[in-house]
C-alpha cells in the first residue's frame, strides 16, 4: 500500500472579517433608507416640495423624483435588508447619496437656506434657522462609501443571494493550496 503525503502542515485559514463589514455596511444603509423613505412616503407633497427646493430639476421632473425617491429607498433598504441584488443595491444606494452630496453641496454652493429633506420635511428654512449642510454632506458622504463597500465586495453575511446561488464562486483563498503544487508529496511505502 502506498500512501502519499506531505511534510507541509496545514496551514490554518484565516477568517475574513471582510464578510461581515459588508454585512453591517448593508444593515446601516438599509436602516438609513427605509427610515428616510418611511419619513417621506407618508407625505408626498412634502417630499415634492424638498425636491424642488433644490431647484436643480425642470418642475415635473422634480415632482416625479419628489413622489418616485421615497418608495425607490424603501424599496433599496429591504433589498440590503434580505441581501437581495445585492451589487444592485449597493451601486443605486452609492448613485443615491453621491447625488444627495451633489444636491446638497450645490444648494450651499448658490446660498439656498433649505432643509436637505433627507428624513421628511424639506423645503425653505424657518426664519432664523440655519441649514446643517456640512453635517448632511458628511453623512451622505460617509454612506456613499458604503453603498461603494456593498458594490464591490457583496453580499456579505445573511444575505438571500448566497441562498439562492446569486452570487459568483469565490476566488480560492491565497492561502489555500488546493492544487498541491507547492511541494512534491513523497511516498511512503506500508511493509
Amino acid at each position: 500500500m502506498t500512501i502519499v503525503t506531505s511534510d507541509k502542515p496545514e496551514p490554518s485559514k484565516p477568517r475574513s472579517a471582510l464578510p461581515w463589514v459588508t454585512t453591517v455596511s448593508r444593515l446601516i444603509l438599509a436602516a438609513v433608507l427605509i427610515v428616510a423613505g418611511g419619513g417621506k412616503i407618508g407625505t408626498p407633497v412634502l417630499s415634492v416640495e424638498a425636491v424642488k427646493a433644490y431647484q436643480l430639476l425642470p418642475e415635473s421632473l422634480a415632482t416625479a423624483v419628489g413622489y418616485g425617491l421615497p418608495i425607490l429607498e424603501i424599496v433599496i433598504g429591504v433589498l440590503l435588508v434580505v441581501g437581495l441584488l445585492t451589487r444592485v443595491a449597493g451601486i443605486v444606494s452609492a448613485l443615491l447619496m453621491l447625488a444627495f452630496v451633489i444636491g446638497i453641496a450645490s444648494a450651499w454652493a448658490r446660498g439656498l437656506r433649505i432643509d436637505c429633506g433627507c428624513f421628511g420635511g424639506g423645503g425653505q428654512l424657518a426664519a432664523g434657522e440655519e441649514p446643517s449642510y456640512l453635517i448632511d454632506i458628511l453623512r451622505d458622504f460617509g454612506l456613499f462609501a458604503l453603498g461603494v463597500i456593498v458594490a464591490w465586495f457583496p453580499p456579505g453575511r445573511l444575505a438571500l443571494d448566497s441562498v439562492l446561488g446569486l452570487t459568483p464562486s469565490q476566488e480560492p483563498d491565497e492561502y489555500d493550496d488546493t492544487e498541491g503544487d507547492d511541494e512534491e508529496p513523497r511516498q511512503e511505502e506500508d511493509h
